[in-house]
């Protein structure tokens, strides 16, 4: 079994594997520089992993070893959501669903999935191969968003992040309403 520290080296080893993750996932360990600097209500630590082009940011949450080991998305508005319940789940669903925050705008798996394929012909045998280079298992992507915004209605009250200080409001769940 993959566990998360094991697939974050992986990932940061193999370039070719790490720009795959980067387009279309726009999951980037290049960017691993936050907009700000957040904390979690519980105090759990979190530890940037990667970045996106909007200048969102991934977070591992708690200390390593830890039993339970979230991966939080926090956007560059404001908005935030765990999308795995570790790492290992959160690169499968960006892998699978490399469209998933369009989800949180009401966009229907499907439409997501055939307008990706349109644009790129080629992303089934790219998706099946970079599951195959990080030995994840494959699952559709109606599980993947399944999975995605079951993770992401755990997200309030303790992965809810904001800023330290007393001039920001905590982040937004960028999944309401389960969708």
């Amino acid at each position: 079994m993959t566990t998360s520290e094991d697939l974050l080296g992986r990932i940061e080893q193999n370039r070719s594997v790490a720009a795959a993750l980067a387009w279309p996932g726009d999951f980037d360990i290049d960017r691993r520089d936050p907009v700000e600097d957040l904390v979690l209500p519980t105090g759990m630590p979190l530890r940037p992993i990667a970045g996106c082009g909007a200048g969102g940011t991934y977070f591992v949450c708690g200390e390593a070893g830890a039993v339970e080991r979230p991966v939080l998305y926090a956007d560059s508005e404001g908005q935030a959501t765990l999308i795995g319940a570790d790492l290992v789940e959160a690169v499968t669903l960006i892998v699978v669903l490399p469209t998933w925050r369009d989800l949180a705008k009401g966009f229907p798996t499907g439409e997501l999935g055939s307008d990706l394929r349109a644009d790129h012909p080629g992303f089934d045998a790219d998706r099946d191969r970079l599951l195959q280079d990080l030995e994840l298992a494959p699952i559709s992507e109606e599980e993947a968003a399944a999975r995605l915004l079951a993770v992401a209605a755990r997200t309030a009250p303790d992965y809810v992040p904001y800023v330290p200080d007393a001039d920001h409001l905590p982040y937004e769940l960028l999944f309401r309403d389960g969708a």
